[in-house]
């Protein structure tokens, strides 16, 4: 090789070598924020979440236990009955329907010897941060089928109607940057 393409080559791997640290530099910055949070954005999917609170009457063992058996019906009816594909559907079917769900759960209050009674409503309310199963769900202000049994002052059981969390199907919230480079 010519010297001058020798003294050229020397001169070029600094170069070379600088431009590679700033290239994995700037990788590394936007990358490892979104693979340690593991998402973009969790307080929304398409830009709405519709959750599920069923509020039992109180924290005695009976309230708490028959607040599972009415999570049971009605997560059965909704699985059965009401399209989940957008938010809007989701929303419109399960306010078409509250009445059957106010029906179910007060049916399952009944059976079990509960005669305190259930209502179910849609409503914006705020929510602390909540995690369903690796999905955190952070606090702010949601649409939420809310169904109270009894006075409603005891521990909750909740989840998300849409996008479909707690209804055996699959979702998943996933890094923007994992999709990109994975």
């Amino acid at each position: 090789m010519s010297a001058a393409i020798i003294v050229c080559m020397k001169k070029l791997i600094p170069v070379c070598k600088k431009t590679l640290c700033m290239l994995l530099s700037a990788l590394i910055i936007f990358c490892i924020p979104s693979i340690f949070l593991g998402c973009i954005d969790n307080n929304t999917y398409d830009g709405e979440l519709l959750r599920l609170h069923i509020r039992a009457h109180s924290n005695a063992t009976v309230d708490q236990t028959v607040k599972l058996k009415v999570r049971d019906a009605v997560n059965d009816f909704i699985a059965d009955n009401i399209r989940k594909s957008t938010f809007e559907e989701a929303y419109a079917e399960i306010g078409a329907n509250l009445g059957a769900i106010t029906d179910i759960a007060n049916g399952v209050l009944r059976r079990n010897g509960f005669y305190y009674g259930a209502r179910a409503r849609l409503n914006n309310e705020y929510f602390p941060s909540r995690m369903y199963k690796d999905v955190t769900v952070p606090a702010g202000y949601y649409d939420a089928l809310i169904i109270e049994l009894g006075d409603g002052k005891g521990d909750n059981w909740w989840c998300v109607v849409y996008p479909p969390l707690c209804y055996g199907e699959d979702f998943e919230y996933k890094s923007f940057f994992a999709e990109l480079f994975g």
